[in-house]
């Protein structure tokens, strides 16, 4: 019987991928342990190795095939002995869920679970008989799903899942939600009380006819970013704190570090020093490296730094682990690095999921000052402008000095007013006397 070969998890919350090129064809023999294809997930392409040796007998899904769900078959392998004739023996495989190539004409509609009927009482479509696929009984469905079911309060059984073998999984929970009606222990209600599912806002559409244009069909990595920073913004209460920090001393010790550092083999950014006193801060206040859930604060005891870079097909986080216990030569190194790797899509899921806290710097552009959305489940994010000389008045008289706008954008759920202001009154001590990074 030929082996299945199917598309990997490669990160917890991966439920499908881009199955981006085949290193293989059919008739290649493969040994455990060689690569046979590239995925891209959401922020990263990864390689796919061999698990079992034989002969590639079949390329069930074609490269550059977007959506295809985890563990779905994308190819079979002949084992020893085997040829061709056995493949007759196998099922053909689901077809994936989209095609590389461009958008279709409209996009289907979101998926119901069964005909809907309004409730003559409620005007509210009930729900039908349960419908989920089980196995003995058991529902099949995703821990996340699962959490968000019970969260939204909804039966989990009444949902139809859309994953492999009839799984439920997130997206399930979140079209059911959006479809207007869930059932909740025999009651049929819009949401669960006091819970509010978020949701994309339409596209305008617009007025009059297209000019020309061309079409670009949306990355995995941009539909990612589009979901999630929605979310953020409609479910996190934002609010900013904005502080000038003046860094001629910073850019003097810069300048000195980097005469010596040129026969050690680093160069410092003022982006290495704000990620040290980011980091620094943080581990002065740990009140503020924090994140929310439903049911309690979650104070992290490492400091993670989460550094935003922009990549060709969007932005992404890597991040620098316990920022606070290294030195600027060493952070420097590290997101030089990862930001490398970034901009080729080689990133492992663990160097860029799982942050503290994030910074983003917009100074090389020339951006004087901005606020960023802040990125779930973190607490906070820093917006950093570019450094330029301004009028400033010491000692009651005019000067100049060159000077710094940074943003502070907190989650109010976790963080208060006083205490997202305690840290940047830290941040910008540590910014303004360098010296202090040092000890």
């Amino acid at each position: 019987m030929p082996t299945s070969i199917t598309m990997p998890a490669l990160s917890p919350t991966m439920t499908e991928g881009t199955l981006a090129k085949w290193m293989v064809k059919e008739g290649d023999t493969v040994k455990s342990g060689d690569v046979i294809a590239e995925i891209e997930t959401d922020k990263a392409t990864m390689e796919l190795e061999a698990v079992d040796e034989g002969t590639i007998g079949k390329i069930v899904v074609p490269a550059g095939t977007e959506g295809v769900a985890v563990n779905a078959v994308i190819a079979l392998l002949l084992n020893e002995g085997e040829n061709a004739g056995a493949l007759k023996d196998v099922a053909p495989a689901a077809k994936p869920t989209a095609q590389a190539g461009p958008p279709q004409a409209a996009a289907p509609a979101p998926r119901v679970t069964g005909t809907q009927t309004p409730s003559p009482k409620t005007g509210i479509p009930s729900v039908p008989p349960p419908v989920a696929h089980t196995d003995g009984g058991r529902v099949i469905a995703s821990p996340l799903a699962r959490r968000m079911a019970e969260k939204a309060g909804l039966q989990i059984a009444a949902l139809a899942g859309s994953g492999p073998h009839g799984r439920i999984v997130k997206a399930d929970i979140e079209a059911a939600l959006a479809g207007g009606g869930a059932q909740r222990q025999g009651t049929v209600v819009p949401f669960a009380q006091g819970v509010t599912a978020p949701k994309l806002a339409a596209a305008p559409q617009p007025i009059g006819p297209l000019s020309d244009h061309t079409e670009v069909p949306h990355s995995t990595m941009r539909k990612v970013i589009a979901r999630r920073l929605t979310e953020a913004v409609q479910t996190i209460p934002h609010f900013y704190l904005t502080v000038d920090c003046e860094i001629d001393r910073l850019m003097e010790l810069r300048k000195e570090l980097n005469a010596r550092g040129e026969k050690y083999g680093f160069k410092l950014s003022v982006n290495d020093f704000v990620i040290r006193a980011s980091a620094l801060a943080l581990r002065k206040m740990p009140a503020a490296n924090v994140a929310w859930t439903d049911t309690a604060t979650l104070q992290f005891k490492a400091v993670d730094v989460s550094v935003a870079v922009a990549t060709k097909k969007g932005l992404i986080t890597p991040i620098v682990r316990s920022a606070d216990q290294k030195g600027l030569a060493a952070i420097s190194a590290e997101v030089k690095d990862l930001a490398t790797r970034a901009q080729d899509g080689k990133l492992a899921p663990e160097e860029y999921q799982g942050g503290t806290f994030s910074v983003s710097n917009l100074g090389m552009y020339g951006i004087k000052s901005f606020t960023s959305i802040i990125n779930p489940p973190q607490g906070m994010i820093l917006s950093v402008g570019a450094g330029e000389q301004r009028p400033v008045v010491k000692d009651g008289a005019l000067s100049v000095a060159t000077v710094m706008t940074v943003t502070l954008a907190v989650d109010h759920r976790v963080v208060d007013g006083a205490m997202g202001a305690q840290w940047l009154g830290l941040f910008k001590g540590l910014i303004e006397d360098p010296m202090t990074m040092m000890l």
